[in-house]
């Protein structure tokens, strides 16, 4: 199970603060926690509040890459800021996010393969996104057909069924729990998948006995990474002992540890 830490995002109020002075400090700091905590890729989002996404991105990657060695997750809806993150990256990165619309596919899919990086596919176009896990699946297909087109490795591909939360679409969640199951049936291999994982809980009340108790949900139907929390340690333990009674890692008493170190 794979921990993107969700931490260095702009939208979050020290980090913009730290982006729009140049203060590499509090993304330094964060890029340190997470990977103590078990994240084992990081999240870089500039966030709305900066005009210059170009130049933010490149410098949130460099401040990053002076601390930490862990595969970095661009994410931006500005391709552009996208591109000038993916130049600077000293390992193939992640790519956050397309949707399944044509227009979108055929940027970000190619910029993907030029520089072997991992691309986030999410189960949307324009309309938004699905209430039933039929139509997500159908958007899932879209994007492994575009793999397969743009000659994008499988296992270059993330596709993410997108979880919203749960006290407004508390419907939605058994239906992406589903999808995730259909997913691992697309192709052989299959593709992997990947949750916002904190969505389920925005605005809910005790946020992170819901985060936790999704996570194990998910990944008994297969989910394979998640941008989470990474400084939530009952998170961590719990991705630790489902990884343990799925027989993903084999049992030592140690097992929250190792998971952290490895």
């Amino acid at each position: 199970m794979l921990i993107i830490g969700e931490r260095i995002n702009g939208m979050f109020t020290d980090i913009k603060e730290a982006i729009q002075q140049r203060n590499p400090a509090p993304i330094q700091e964060w890029a340190r926690r997470q990977e103590k905590g078990g994240a084992r890729a990081l999240d870089l989002n500039v966030g709305p509040a900066v005009e210059d996404k170009v130049g933010a991105m490149t410098w949130l990657v460099e401040v990053t890459q002076e601390v930490s060695q862990l595969t970095l997750c661009l994410d931006s809806t500005d391709i552009q800021a996208i591109e000038a993150g993916l130049k600077v990256c000293r390992n193939p990165a992640i790519i956050n996010s397309t949707n399944a619309e044509r227009e979108k596919m055929e940027e970000l899919f190619p910029l993907a393969v030029e520089y072997n990086a991992e691309l986030i596919g999410l189960t949307m176009n324009k309309s938004g996104i699905p209430k039933d896990s039929d139509s997500r699946l159908a958007f899932a297909m879209e994007l492994v057909a575009a793999a397969d087109e743009y000659g994008l490795p499988l296992e270059n591909l993330l596709i993410d069924p997108l979880i919203l939360p749960a006290n407004v679409a508390q419907d939605h969640v058994p239906e992406v729990l589903k999808t995730l199951q259909q997913i691992k049936l697309l192709s052989d291999p299959p593709p992997r998948t990947v949750l916002g994982l904190s969505n389920v809980s925005q605005n809910c009340h005790n946020r992170p006995l819901i985060n936790r108790t999704f996570i194990a949900m998910a990944m008994a139907c297969g989910l394979d990474a998640a941008i989470a929390d990474a400084c939530d340690e009952a998170l961590i333990e719990t991705v630790a002992a489902a990884e343990i009674l799925l027989n993903q890692t084999v049992y030592c008493d140690s097992f929250v540890k190792m998971y952290k170190v490895r």
